[in-house]
């Protein structure tokens, strides 16, 4: 038997070779690029790495080893693309966004849209982002916020995205893909969900309870201590409120922010009820120009990728040779396609950074589809 040591300095000479090996693959990769840039040839080839894999892989001599160098040289392979894909930004290759950069965003004369009604968590997201004198309207749904600034009867739109407590709002995750608007800012608010009644009415009487489901949901401790309670969903908690002070009967509560107990005389019968008291919502500042400000530091894209083993790890590997920090990712179903996913990402960076363009171009050209959704 071979001597640990020994066993040890033969690796440490294996690897040596692989590594100098590795460096003079990768110096003929940008020799690859030099060629692609010259003819316009595309970077990613699918057909010619399979047949490439299919080949190395019948070399192994059993399945363990089949199995690796199949890993392996995907690894190879990866990283040779996103060689190539640098070595092309930098010769400014590179088929820029359709974004335009501005110095700010003007919103002085805007008209600002949100869902709900007077008193919603979406308004008070809008006067935190916008200030408190701007012209500003409400609508039914969150669908209508969208058609409203895709046809310019509004510039701006705010919608929730996500819940610290609850989980992100699906709906509006969707709305993002299916329309052409594009994410400028955002604004957190804390949620702090009060219990609201008629001013006569007190704990004892309540009998049935209306909020949105989400606030149903972050206040699910608070509910099961009262059991007895009928709960009922509804839109948002502001229209909740509304509707027990126009039902006017004593049992009815609502679900809803302190704000809404002064704007419809209501009374407030329990304060921060909701399970969690660090809650907030994250806000998305939406509009139909695809512009973002010199300055804005985040990025949210959306992408298809093959159902095959490894895609998703093959497209965030972009994301990590660039140095780019990912702060959030989502998945959702794409409709017609049973178990097929689009996936939502939130990552550091500007449409102009380098290292940006070059995950970007990796994922335009290996993702089945990307959109960017914002740079903000």
């Amino acid at each position: 038997m071979k001597d640990l040591k020994e066993l040890r300095e033969q690796i440490d000479k294996i690897d040596k070779e692989i590594v100098s090996l590795y460096q003079e693959r990768m110096e003929i990769a940008a020799e690859v690029a030099e060629y692609k840039i010259e003819t316009g040839k595309k970077v990613f080839d699918k057909e010619r790495e399979e047949s490439k894999l299919a080949s190395l892989t019948a070399l192994a001599d059993t399945p363990f080893n089949r199995h690796g160098i199949q890993e392996l040289f995907e690894q190879i392979m990866s990283m040779s693309r996103k060689r190539q894909y640098q070595l092309m930004t930098a010769h400014g290759i590179f088929e820029k966004p359709d974004f335009t950069m501005v110095d700010n965003l003007d919103y002085k004369t805007a008209k600002i849209v949100y869902q709900g009604i007077e008193g919603a968590y979406t308004q008070l997201a809008l006067k935190e982002y916008f200030g408190e004198n701007v012209d500003s309207y409400h609508v039914e749904n969150w669908r209508d916020a969208m058609e409203a600034i895709r046809n310019g009867d509004a510039d701006y739109a705010v919608l929730p995205i996500e819940n610290s407590s609850a989980g992100i709002v699906s709906e509006n995750y969707d709305l993002m893909v299916e329309y052409d608007n594009c994410i400028v800012g955002e604004q957190i608010i804390r949620v702090n969900h009060a219990l609201l009644g008629l001013p006569e009415a007190e704990l004892s009487d309540i009998t049935d309870v209306y909020a949105h489901p989400q606030a149903l949901m972050q206040s699910s401790r608070y509910l099961e201590e009262h059991r007895e309670w009928e709960k009922h969903s509804f839109k948002n908690n502001a229209m909740a409120a509304q509707k027990v002070k126009q039902d006017g009967k004593i049992y009815k509560a609502a679900i809803a922010s302190r704000l809404n107990a002064e704007i419809y005389g209501l009374k407030v019968l329990e304060e921060g009820i909701q399970d969690n008291k660090e809650n907030a919502t994250r806000f998305i500042i939406v509009t139909r120009k695809h512009i973002f400000t010199k300055d804005a530091k985040k990025i949210s894209v959306c992408f298809e990728i093959p159902h095959e083993s490894g895609s998703l790890y093959h497209m965030l590997s972009h994301f990590i040779y660039n140095g780019i920090n990912m702060n959030r990712i989502e998945s959702r179903p794409v409709q017609g396609k049973n178990w097929e996913y689009r996936f939502f990402v939130d990552f550091d960076g500007n449409l102009n950074d380098a290292a940006v363009q070059n995950a970007l171009r990796g994922l335009q050209e290996e993702t089945i589809s990307l959109k960017i959704l914002g740079n903000y």
